[in-house]
């Protein structure tokens, strides 16, 4: 079956940290911190409305900049979440340009910041001047991790890290995987196409068995419009399945509180994105800087049951010994009957 996520680390493993989500039937995407991006192209910075902050040290931040500067004139808008203190950071980012001659650009961003217990929401618009109008506080639950976005086919989920300050970690969850038996399709003379994406949205809508479309054909020669009830498509074409789910994890130390946050944010992920900035022989200094080991990240991983585990955010005191905080972090994930 086909992943509904196709997902790579923004720059190498010494780069600055990033990770791009693409949803790959609907080209949407998500992007999970916003470091400098050169690889990244404007057409696909641009695919990332929503982007989920870890928090806003320069290396997690900087690449701000130029995605409003793509975003600018183009009609975007663009979705920010991320720990508190989100907000004032991209207002202190706006301040710091004039924008006397921007009152007909379209672009809004609305910027989500998460507390303990509220949920604070600012939208910044160009025609304004970038100037922040506040909205009302949300209520946010007590129960970690929390939802930060909530989509029919997905949930965004974070947990807050101790990095000396608040650092998120995230999941994306898919609520369950859809795939379509093409050969059954065409057995049954039914071509392949977009409206295939109709009943997807339709399923993770919740829609009923007995809920009636109206789907667009495109045969060789013809378009055909043709009436259809949904129950009878999915009974015929559809198989459902465990939904896929990844998780990102950056910038926390090992100690019990943030391994049991990490732990039960990425229990049964598909893949785990973990940094690794340090050596297990410099296991005093990571503490210190509140970072996690390659040896660690292997630990967390394998107690957290994922499939695979992909390391990064290597610090560059490393450089050229980036094969030693793969082995130690391989090693680690695959040690049977380890503990945390």
């Amino acid at each position: 079956m086909t992943p509904s996520f196709s997902t790579y680390l923004v720059n190498p493993p010494f780069g600055d940290p990033g990770l791009y989500v693409e949803i790959r039937w609907a080209r949407r995407a998500l992007l999970f911190d916003l470091g400098e991006s050169p690889a990244l192209s404007p057409a696909r910075l641009l695919r990332a409305g929503e982007v989920f902050i870890s928090h806003t040290h320069m290396d997690h931040f900087i690449g701000f900049d130029r995605l409003l500067r793509i975003a600018l004139g183009r009609g975007k808008a663009l979705r920010l979440y991320g720990p508190p203190g989100l907000i004032d950071n991209v207002a202190g980012k706006l301040r710091g340009y004039t924008w006397n001659l921007v009152e007909n650009y379209p672009l809004t961003i609305d910027v989500r910041e998460f507390h303990s217990r509220q949920v604070r929401h600012a939208s910044f618009r160009a025609r304004e001047g970038f100037l922040p109008i506040e909205g009302s506080h949300e209520i946010l639950a007590a129960h970690l991790p929390f939802s930060v976005l909530t989509d029919p086919m997905f949930t965004v989920l974070a947990t807050p890290l101790n990095h000396r300050i608040p650092s998120f970690a995230y999941a994306i969850q898919e609520k369950f995987h859809i795939n379509i038996n093409k050969e059954r399709l065409r057995a049954a003379g039914l071509p392949v196409g977009s409206w295939l994406k109709e009943i997807k949205q339709h399923l993770w809508d919740g829609r009923p068995d007995d809920y009636r479309f109206t789907g667009t054909l495109y045969f060789e020669h013809r378009k055909e419009e043709r009436e259809f009830v949904l129950g009878e498509l999915r009974e015929q074409f559809v198989t459902i399945t465990r939904g896929q789910k990844i998780a990102y994890v950056v910038d926390a130390r090992f100690d019990d509180e943030n391994a049991s946050r990490i732990v039960q944010l990425a229990e049964g992920a598909d893949v785990l994105y973990c940094e690794a900035p340090f050596l297990d022989r410099d296991a005093d200094k990571a503490q210190e800087r509140y970072h996690l080991t390659a040896r660690q990240a292997g630990v967390l991983a394998r107690s957290a049951h994922v499939r695979e585990l992909v390391v990064f955010h290597f610090s560059p005191r490393y450089t050229g010994e980036e094969e030693l905080l793969y082995r130690e972090a391989k090693e680690e994930f695959a040690c049977p009957g380890g503990k945390l």
